[in-house]
């Protein structure tokens, strides 16, 4: 009755939240200082684990250093859909236009993050463990166009094919859909410096990526006189997997000037599916008629979409790669107490899989520009200001109801307050404020899928977002 509508599965599998700065797949805010600096790339702090390797050995400390952050983002991802001419037959049915925002709700609890560093005259090492990848969870208490807007297109089409006067209208049923997801990947970072020269120095290490995320979602419509359903779809799909990065790294810090880079090899990531519940329930249309309802159901109804419905079965893979990245930094100390650094990242999200090989939509990589100053004010207090802007290589193809990216720029602030010599409490903030992307789709014939996903209609799709982040955390010296 309702071939393709399964469509729908193969995007809930691309769920992501991201609530961070960085690439499509990659974080990068993991210690409070990027909240209050967020151009991190010429540090010899402690949070250099991660944001520059080979600067730890310019640390003034000998000795250990521990971290302990803890931040909270909040997040809006909503999707405006207009369709005027929705379901508008000539003669047949006068339509049913849409005009609604569709919100998600991503969120996630409190993200944690750990460094430790230990330096000895030449020789810097340290360990940094986080959520290197997105992380979060996405809701949307009444699904997506997607879900919705395809339901309702294939209940009308194939009740109308039996007979024009026969058709179901979406005044006739009620439609419950609510599509939510997780998806973390959790790093563990190992990284050694050395100090080659009195301006130089090296570093090199690994991160072992893990990712762990679920799919859930379904899509219910419910006659009103039958009290039937007329199409029931149900997944929940777990998914895990593990990729690795070498890193490498280079600082040259000369007088007051510090120029740093590091290179993060792509981590290839496959999961394996671990799918609980993958069933579908069709109603045939003539039993409409006699009142009598009869389904295709299970196995018989999932092999009417074939390789729509393939990737989500119990065993099969789906690659989640985290793109190779370069940056790139300039920090330089204006005075004694005044510090200012700029920072330049290039993520190579074109040659990362995806899934579905969505890369393949991405006209480049993403660039991304960070800036941000320091200012000791007294001995025992620090203020920082940043901000940052994030291009990625959009295209209409790209961009989908369940995983969908807008550029950004994004700015944040902070303070770093000296509770004793060896301890010392970071608080930031920081927000994004994003473009909106506006994706136009052209009428098409739905014989051939064309249209607003395969509706036959034309359409307009805005999507939007909001992005905070607070963060406090604990720097102590042994």
């Amino acid at each position: 009755m309702m071939k393709k509508v399964y469509v729908l599965l193969s995007v809930l599998v691309l769920m992501a939240v991201p609530a961070r700065g960085g690439g499509l797949m990659t974080n990068t805010n993991y210690h409070i200082a990027f909240q209050r600096m967020m151009a991190r790339g010429a540090t010899f702090d402690v949070d250099a684990v991660y944001s520059n390797p080979a600067g730890m050995v310019w640390n003034t400390h000998d000795g250990w250093q521990l971290s302990l952050n803890f931040q909270k983002p909040w997040q809006m991802r909503n999707i405006e859909a207009e369709v005027p001419q929705f379901l508008a037959v000539p003669g047949v049915y006068g339509g049913y236009p849409i005009d609604r925002k569709y919100e998600g709700r991503a969120s996630a609890p409190i993200v944690p993050s750990l460094f430790a560093s230990y330096k000895k005259g030449r020789w810097a090492a340290g360990v940094m463990i986080g959520i290197v990848g997105s992380g979060g969870f996405v809701q949307y208490d009444d699904g997506v166009p997607m879900f919705g807007v395809l339901t309702m297109a294939k209940i009308f089409q194939s009740t109308a094919a039996l007979s024009p006067a026969a058709a179901v209208t979406p005044d006739q049923y009620a439609l419950d859909s609510e599509m939510k997801g997780k998806q973390y990947i959790y790093g563990a970072q190992a990284m050694a410096a050395y100090r080659l020269t009195d301006f130089l120095s090296v570093g090199a290490g690994v991160r072992a990526n893990y990712y762990d995320g679920y799919y859930r979602g379904h899509v219910t419509a419910v006659h009103n006189v039958l009290r039937a359903p007329l199409v029931d779809l149900q997944l929940d799909c777990l998914q895990r997997g593990w990729g690795f990065a070498p890193i490498v790294s280079v600082d040259v810090h000369t007088g007051p000037l510090t120029v740093a880079a590091r290179y993060e090899f792509r981590a290839k990531i496959s999961t394996e599916n671990d799918t609980r519940q993958l069933d579908a329930s069709i109603l045939l249309p003539a039993s409409l008629a006699t009142g009598t309802p009869a389904y295709v159901q299970g196995a018989a109804a999932l092999a009417q979409f074939g390789d729509k419905v393939a990737p989500y079965a119990d065993g099969a893979t789906t690659r989640y790669d985290m793109p190779s990245l370069l940056a790139v930094a300039v920090g330089y100390e204006l005075t004694p107490r005044l510090r200012a650094a700029a920072e330049y990242h290039f993520f190579d999200d074109k040659h990362a899989r995806m899934a579905g090989d969505r890369q393949e939509e991405l006209s480049r990589g993403t660039h991304e520009v960070l800036l941000g100053a320091e200012w000791d004010v007294s001995d025992r207090l620090t203020l920082g200001l940043g901000g940052q802007r994030t291009d990625y290589g959009l295209s209409d193809a790209y961009q989908q109801n369940t995983s969908f990216a807008c550029d950004n720029y994004s700015v944040g602030l902070g303070a770093a307050v000296g509770i004793t010599d060896q301890l010392r409490l970071n608080v930031g903030y920081f927000c994004s404020l994003y473009s909106d992307y506006t994706k136009q789709v052209a009428a098409g014939n739905p014989a051939t899928g064309g249209g607003y996903y395969g509706t036959g209609a034309a359409a307009t799709e805005t999507y939007s977002r909001t992005n905070h982040v607070i963060g406090i955390g604990v720097d102590y010296k042994f």
